[in-house]
């Protein structure tokens, strides 16, 4: 299963402060997405952190937009806000990339298919915060990009857990392996 790993990469996506401060029971998730991200430094797979974040002014932020329309209103999150940064519980290291998107989607405004196209990717190890927002969006966006994918479920987390399990039993096995950090780390041996 070696050739797998050489064209996988594992995304932590959204683990930023404003996000995670607001999910007081990522605590499993945020020790889920270490022990991930510290098998993928282990095992050379390439790790890329997104972000949601936004320039000076909200230019890329339609009034339409019912999710991001009132981050204008209220303010924050432009990409040098400490809300935008990555959480110091699952820093990058100084050469793993942290991807900027606009919209829910990983690939929504940001380089990462760039990224992934200039490493040879063809496998995406979904993470990340929310299951029903950042998760979903990149699994449905990624899997009509031809990416294999598979989605950590445990490190992975959704405001509404019914959401969550629903989302992981139902709807994402249609297009992923679902799997926990722990079966997924198995795999890499």
């Amino acid at each position: 299963m070696q050739n797998h790993i050489e064209k996988a990469a594992l995304l932590i996506m959204d683990m930023q402060n404003g996000i995670v401060s607001r999910f007081a029971e990522t605590n499993e998730v945020l020790f889920q997405s270490r022990k991930a991200l510290a098998s993928a430094r282990e095992h050379g797979i390439p790790v890329i952190f997104v972000r949601v974040g936004f320039s000076n002014g909200y230019h890329e932020i339609n009034s339409r937009n019912k999710k991001f329309a009132q981050v204008a209103e209220i303010g924050g999150m432009t990409t040098s806000d400490e809300a935008t940064q990555i959480h110091a519980s699952v820093k990058p290291e100084e050469n793993e990339p942290v991807v900027t998107k606009y919209r829910l989607s990983a690939f929504a405004g940001s380089n990462l298919e760039v990224i992934l196209r200039a490493k040879e990717i063809d496998t995406l190890i979904l993470s990340g915060i929310s299951t029903s927002g950042v998760v979903l969006s990149t699994l449905r966006e990624a899997a009509d990009k031809d990416f294999s994918l598979t989605v950590l479920k445990d490190a992975c987390h959704d405001s509404d857990p019914e959401v969550h399990r629903i989302l992981t039993e139902k709807l994402f096995p249609a297009q992923a392996k679902v799997m926990t950090v722990d079966n997924w780390i198995d795999t890499l041996d």
